[in-house]
């Protein structure tokens, strides 16, 4: 009997990452789980019990957390998820340093350098790399700047990695969900009705992502409009120019990012 795939989720305690751990685990992959919060992690353990897991705290945006993760692969890695990612919301001209750098690190530096530390177990194994980007990495939104340009940069990069790797056997998949019920929602709630927003649940996400996956294909993005404006985005950009700067400066979309007052 072959052994189970080993499969690495980044940000595993919450979210789309916990999905995409509960869904690993009904396939009975061998699943290590990757996340800052201890407290999160073990929740999304005690939903995978039905496979083989384990747990590294550990923070992807530092060298000694992604020393820890590889350590843990110990030599041998089927599929790598990197799903952990953090979003802020807002007129580029209110964000901070911090804000930006938050999301760079993040969102693109810590996937490109996590790939890399780990590319050696990956050739052992001749396995797949899968990066979680969002629709925002092609249709880039007002108001989401810095977000859609570090999803836009995974895109880039999950591209170049596909080519670059494609004499040794490594796979690469590029995962782009739209919005997302999870606790990042709270974030941009208040523009989900003036902007036209369609969520999914992360449950929906998961299903469709390690359909992608598991077929070896090389990106995903989801049923719906979104994937019809993806195409017209790479196509012909001067039209969904016009229907989102249309809805950047309309009135409701801007009262809804005005802070609300204080009691």
């Amino acid at each position: 009997m072959n052994s189970p795939k080993k499969v690495l989720i980044t940000g595993a305690g919450t979210g789309i990452g916990r999905a995409l751990s509960v869904e690993a685990a009904k396939k009975g992959f061998d699943l290590i789980l990757v996340g800052r919060t201890l407290g999160t992690l073990d929740e999304t353990l005690s939903m995978c019990s039905t496979s083989p897991v384990r747990s590294v705290v550990a923070d992807v945006t530092k060298a000694e957390g992604r020393a820890l993760i590889a350590d843990a692969v110990e030599g041998s890695l089927d599929i790598l998820i990197n799903n952990a990612g953090v979003l802020s919301v807002g007129h580029l001209a209110d964000m901070s340093d911090a804000d930006l750098q938050r999301m760079t690190n993040t969102n693109l530096v810590a996937p490109m350098a996590l790939t890399r530390d780990l590319l050696p177990a990956l050739r052992s194994s001749k396995g797949r790399i899968v990066n979680v980007g969002s629709v925002f990495g092609d249709i880039a939104y007002p108001f989401f700047a810095g977000y859609s340009a570090t999803k836009f940069g995974l895109r880039g990069f999950s591209d170049a990695m596909r080519r670059e790797l494609s004499g040794v056997g490594i796979g690469v998949t590029y995962i782009a969900p739209r919005a997302t019920h999870t606790a990042a929602e709270r974030t941009f709630a208040s523009l989900i009705e003036p902007m036209d927003m369609t969520l999914d649940t992360a449950d929906v996400v998961a299903v469709q992502a390690w359909d992608a996956i598991l077929k070896g294909k090389r990106e995903s993005f989801p049923k719906g409009k979104e994937r019809f404006f993806v195409k017209v985005q790479r196509l012909f950009p001067s039209l969904v120019d016009k229907s989102l700067g249309a809805q950047a400066r309309d009135l409701k979309t801007l009262a809804a990012l005005r802070p609300s007052p204080q009691s």
